[in-house]
Parts: C-alpha cells; structure tokens; sequence
C-alpha cells in the first residue's frame, strides 16, 4: 500500500496570509456574474486613456532607439524620465517648485502599483508582532498585508475629520507605559478621501501627526508615518489639502505613497514613493530581491504622456466623471432610504466610496443575513465595514458597509441602490 504524502509545511506567512477578505470578494465577483458590485473599488472602464496610451506608444515605438530602452529591463528604484515628470507632478500638488520639495530624486521610489510599496514599507520596518497604529475604520487591504507579516494593527478613532490626534497620542502614551513602545513602527494614514469612509484627515491634525509621531519617535526606535494618498487627485468639491508629509520638513519622518491607477489607468501598474533617506537602500534591497524594477515599457508610457502635456487633462476628465457618478450614488440612496432615517451616509468631496450605517440590529457581515439576501437574492454585492476593522479592535461596529461608484454607469449605480436598498428593507421587516 503506497502511504498517503504528508501535508506540506508552509510557512508561517503563509498561512498569516490566508482567507483574506480581497481574495473572496473578487471569487464573489467572478462566480456570480449576474451581480451588480458596488463592492469593486475599479475605475470607470470608459474614463481609461485609450488616446492618450495610443499617441504615447506610437512615438515611443517610432523611435527605435527609445523603444529597445522601454523594452529592456529597467532599474529597481524606476525610469529616470518617470521620475523627473513625477517630481514635476508633485510639486503641482504641493503648490511649489520641484526645488522646493526639498528631496533628492533618489528618494523616489517607484513601484508596481502603490500596493506594492505598502507592502514593501511593511516588510522592510515590522516584524511579526510589531505595531502598526491604523485608523477605525480602514483600508482592509492593507490591513491584510499587515496580517500577512504577523504584525498587530491596533485602530485609532476616528471622525468626521479623520483619525483623532489626541487618541493617537494616548494610545502610544498607553502603549509606552506597557513597554511595547519600541515595537510600534509605524502609522498608517489615508489622508484624502479616505477608502473606505471617504473622510479626508483635517489639514491641522496632518501636522499633529507628524508632531507626535516626532514626539515619540527615538534614534534606536524610529516611528514613521506611512501617507497612502491614493485618491488624492480625485477631489471633487471642497478645499485642496497640503499633504501629510509636506509638514515633514526634516523629510525623514513620513513616508508618501501614491498611485497612478486611479488617476490614469490601473493596467500600466505604477505606484511612487517618497522615502527617507533611511529606508532609501532597505526599499530597494528588498524590491531588488523581488523584481529588480517594475515594468520599463509602463514607466516609459506614462513618461511620455506627461511630458506631451496630456496627463492632467485626462486626470480633469476623470473627476468629472466620478463627480456626476458620486452624485447620482448620493441621489439613489436618498431615493432608496427617504423613509428610513436611521439609515446613513457620508458625502464623500471626492475618491470613490459611500460609507454607510445601517441601524444596529443589521449584521452587514459576510455571515450575516443581509449580505446573503443582497447577494443571493437581490444580485447586489458591497463591502462589509466590519473587514476595515482590525481583528481584535474590541467593539466593532457590524451594520456599516462600504459602497463603490467608480466601475458601474449612472443606470448600474441607481439600479445597484435599489436593489441593495431592497435586501436592508426586507431585513428591517423581518
């Protein structure tokens, strides 16, 4: 009788990394088609630059010289010509000179995506059972990234003005006088448009993170705040924001992370980061050993696309797009629940989400009724708030959810509202 082969050991981080909330969302997906998904944070397939992709590719392939460039390997830290529009772009940010800015080319990073550098920030400053402080609710991918390295994300509270400065400051005070101080390494901090809540961090509280991030940050213990400013450019209403890390003026506290697949296409796949000098060579040692440099030919592409001057009037195109389909989300949900005042929501001045309370007795989960109902029997899918909740976070709220405007037209967004307004109504009666 031939014995049965033993089960593989994996590794630890392997299984850290198993049953995360992304990989069924996206099976959700896939096994049923036939369900609209407000749940998907994708873009607008009719927003996707097809021109602007097409002129740059033709005059980088009618150039022989340039394209054998684009289409040989490329370097780990990215396109010196990406580099030198990016740092151009970003001071159009900031509202200064690319001088001004204050940093050296070297200290831009780019990425295959921005997830690739939260990832790697991750790697690079936590090991397994270090801290990273993280806001109440958030983005849940990257808390998964964080569960994936066995570090411990503790939440922070937070309200309509993003995470609370003063709560973040007692929990490290707390933390200190339990000697885990020196375990904490970072903190996690999506500043404008916030997925999933939509909330955008106060432009004093940015400067009081960083000041208490200074505060209790030491030479052998340094604490750094990781900015995930991924929606930044799809500001809709409102007032422009400094970023977080422009109130770094020693430039060696925050680090800015942020993404072009928002703005300009997911497909090319490229991300940025400002570093510190400090983790300048650990980031590129550690994505060195991973890729040695994200995809030439898409840094290349978007290169050409700013320098032509075509970038920020697609990123124009863009915000209005998800403008009037922010607006005809809004529009849907005060149809759908004009009689149910206890259901509520946040107006968003721009990115991509609706966060939404339901009242207390709705399990919004994925075991819950209402995401069986809505799923099942309504075709509707959302993202439960509960997954934007560190696990062991005490008392998480379970009736919230998180809903997408950006892949669905006006008809799918209004029609995916009423659907999802169905199932909360048919569990309010039940």
């Amino acid at each position: 009788m031939i014995p049965h082969p033993s089960p593989a050991q994996f590794s630890l981080r392997s299984q850290w990394a198993k049953d995360q909330a992304i990989s069924f969302l996206m099976q959700q997906a896939v096994e049923n088609r036939d369900v609209l998904s407000l749940a998907a944070g994708l873009v607008d397939e009719k927003s996707l630059p097809v021109f602007e992709c097409r002129t740059a590719l033709t005059s980088l392939f009618h150039d022989d010289s340039l394209a054998r460039q684009a289409l040989q390997y490329g370097t780990t830290a990215g396109a010196d010509a990406l580099r030198v529009q990016l740092r151009l772009n970003l001071a159009r940010l900031e509202h200064c000179s690319a001088d001004e800015l204050n940093i050296d080319q070297s200290q831009m990073i780019l990425t295959t995506g921005s997830q690739q550098l939260l990832s790697l920030v991750a790697d690079v400053l936590l090991d397994p059972g270090d801290i990273c402080l993280v806001a109440a609710p958030t983005y849940f991918v990257f808390l998964g990234v964080l569960s994936g390295i066995g570090a411990r994300a503790i939440a922070i509270e937070t309200d309509e003005h993003g995470l609370n400065p003063q709560a973040l400051d007692t929990a490290l005070a707390r933390l200190d006088q339990a000697g885990e101080r020196s375990r904490v390494k970072l903190i996690y901090v999506v500043s404008d448009y916030e997925n999933p809540s939509g909330v955008s961090l106060a432009t004093p509280r940015r400067c009081e993170i960083v000041a208490i991030a200074r505060k209790w940050s030491r030479p052998a213990h340094p604490l750094f705040v990781l900015e995930d400013a991924a929606y930044r450019e799809l500001r809709y209403d409102g007032a422009d924001r400094p970023s977080v890390w422009s109130f770094d003026e020693s430039r060696e506290t925050v680090i800015l992370a942020q993404t072009f697949s928002k703005s300009f296409a997911p497909g090319v796949r490229i991300g940025m980061g400002i570093l510190p000098k400090s983790l300048v060579e650990p980031i590129c040692n550690l994505k060195g050993n991973d890729d040695f440099g994200s995809a030439n030919l898409n840094q290349h592409l978007l290169a050409l696309v700013m320098s032509a001057g075509d970038y920020e009037p697609h990123v124009c195109e863009v915000r209005d797009s998800y403008r009037r389909k922010r607006d005809t989300m809004l529009a849907a949900l005060d149809l759908a629940f004009s009689g149910f005042p206890e259901v509520r929501w946040l107006r968003p001045e721009g990115g991509l989400y609706v966060w939404v309370a339901l009242p207390k007795q709705i399990d919004t989960g994925f075991s819950g009724p209402l995401f069986q109902l809505a799923t099942k029997k309504h075709h509707v899918m959302y993202v439960p708030g509960e997954l934007c909740y560190p696990s062991g976070a005490g008392s998480v709220p379970t009736n919230q959810m998180r809903l997408c405007f950006g892949v669905q037209d006006a008809a799918g967004i209004t029609e995916g509202v009423r659907r999802l307004a169905a199932a909360v109504i048919e569990c309010l009666l039940a």
